[in-house]
Parts: C-alpha cells; structure tokens; sequence
C-alpha cells in the first residue's frame, strides 16, 4: 500500500500558485518524482513510495520562496528546483529566488527562472559587454531589457538603444509604409513588448523624442560613438561580420551592451557568414567580456516550445 504525506498550505492563492494553471505544476512535479500529488483545499496530499514522497516534498519546499507569496511557478522553476536538487545547489537556488529583478505594472516579479538565466544577469550587472546565445524562449532578450530599463530608471545611464538587424540582412526598409520609426517598428515589437511592462506606454513616445530610449536599425549606428547609454543589440545573428565589428565598437564610455542571438536561426544569404558566430570565435579569449550560452534546458516559455527546440536540436545533430 502507497504511503502518503499532507502539507496543509497557509492560504488559498498559494495553494493556486503551487498547483498552476490547470493544475499543470501539480503533473509536472509528479512526472519529475513518480509521486501522486492532488490538491484538496488549502491541503496537498503526496502518495507513493516513501522515496518518491521524500523527493516530491523536498520540491515542493524548495519552491516555498515562490508560491508563499502566490508568485507563479512556471516549469522551469521546477526543472531547476529539481536539477538544484541533484547537484546540491539548494543555497545557489534559494539566492536565484530571491533576487528579484524588478516587478511589471501589473505587480508581478521578475527573476531568473534557470541557473544560466541567473548567471546571464549577473553578467549583465558586472560586464560592459556581454552575449547571451541561444534558442528561441531563454529570455535572452527579455532579460536583458529588464535589466537595462531597472539601470535606465535608476539614472546608472542616460539612454537605453535597442538595435537589431533590419533584415532581410542588406537592412532594404524601402518597402515597408511610412517614416524610419513606423518601417522599424514591426523588427522591435519584442523590445517594445518587453518595455511596456515597466513603463507606461503613454511615456514611451516622450522618452523616444527626447531620446532617452531610441529604438533603431543597426545602419543607423555607423559612425557614432555610445556614451553612457546601455546598448542591446537584438537578432545578432543576422548581422553580417563587418555591422558586428562596427557596432561593438561603438561602445563609448560608462556605457555598456549586451549582444543577442540564436545562431540556428540566421536569416542570412547561405553564403554570408554571420557576424555573431564570427565574433564568438575572434574574442573568446578577450578579456572583460561575459559570453552565456543557454540550452533548451533554459526555455522558459510554453512546455511545448521546450519540446520543440529539444525535438529540432536532436533533428539538427
């Protein structure tokens, strides 16, 4: 007969936040330890072996830092409870808990769901020049705009300029309706997406004018220097070697820029080499820069997005 453990949790929206949407934390923590886990009230029941139940708990704790407060616990959270488990980083777990990046208007934390996510941070926090590569849904991006709009907010920099290749990579805009802010703005939606979180949209056209925040194609940086601005460079891997050497360096003083890409997803002509596999190669050794490499382990999206770049990556090899 299956043993079985009761956690009376401390209130209802924390029982919510455990179990998730559709009680899909509750499935997910049960594929991870064999154990059953059903939600009754405020009272969670854990059956199985005494192993299984032992394990399912000890995840069940770990996570306490998050569904306390009725936070939402994703998958990633969970699958990084689990590896902290394994490899005995419960203190380096409870740190990445913790440390809150900042909260959206809507009141919601933000912070690393994954251990490179974290260490992708703290890169951006320290370095002035760091690359964050991967697959779709790491949050390279996400993140690093999080952490410009905090520094952007708190006055460390007096402009935040976002900048992704136009592509198709020649940057040939001619054919997109309207001014150069209208024909970028279908290329810089993430960016912006990402902005409105933190900022009222009603004052991001006034910090655009004023160009507190400029949002801009990659052309458009040629010949400039970027003082104390904090420069992100988005779709990195479009741009071609010489538009790579070009932007970073632009990088002035007090200023700092985090590159971004995913090198399976090049948009490029097949005999143009990109300029962000190109850099990788010529400054790995150059010191002062941060290079994070995330995996599908680091997809914090949608569990299916996760078992399509797992499935894609496997096809690639």
């Amino acid at each position: 007969m299956a043993d079985a453990l009761t956690i009376q949790l401390p209130n209802i929206s924390s029982a919510m936040a455990l179990a998730g949407d559709g009680e899909e934390n509750l499935k997910i923590l049960s594929r991870q330890t064999g154990a059953s886990l059903v939600l009754r009230g405020q009272e969670l029941v854990i059956s199985g072996t005494q192993k299984q139940i032992n394990l399912a708990s000890q995840l069940v704790r770990s996570l306490e830092d998050i569904w306390l407060k009725g936070n939402t616990i994703s998958s990633a959270d969970i699958l990084t409870a689990r590896q902290a488990l394994d490899s005995d980083r419960q203190e380096e777990l409870q740190e990445l808990q913790r440390d809150v990046l900042a909260k959206t208007r809507r009141g919601e934390e933000v912070r690393a769901k994954t251990f490179r996510q974290h260490q992708y941070i703290d890169a951006i926090r320290k370095r002035d020049l760091t690359f964050g590569v991967g697959p779709a849904g790491t949050g390279k991006t996400y993140l690093a705009v999080v952490v410009a709009v905090q520094a952007l907010l708190a006055n460390q920099f007096e402009k935040l300029i976002l900048t992704r290749p136009a592509v198709e990579a020649g940057e040939k805009l001619g054919f997109l309706p309207g001014d150069l802010q209208q024909k970028v703005n279908p290329y810089l939606r993430p960016l912006y997406d990402a902005i409105n979180e933190f900022i009222d949209p009603e004052k991001i056209p006034n910090l655009i004018e004023r160009g507190v925040i400029e949002v801009a194609p990659l052309a458009y940086m040629r010949g400039r220097t970027l003082n104390n601005a904090f420069v992100i460079v988005d779709e990195a891997q479009n741009t071609t070697p010489a538009q790579m050497k070009m932007v970073l360096t632009r990088l002035g003083f007090r200023s700092r820029m985090v590159i971004t890409g995913d090198m399976t997803q090049t948009d490029l002509p097949v005999h143009q080499q990109s300029g962000l596999v190109v850099a990788l190669q010529v400054l790995k050794h150059v010191e002062g820069i941060s290079f994070c490499e995330f995996s599908q382990k680091d997809v914090v999206r949608h569990p299916l997005v996760q078992r399509i770049v797992a499935a894609y990556e496997q096809y690639e090899k």
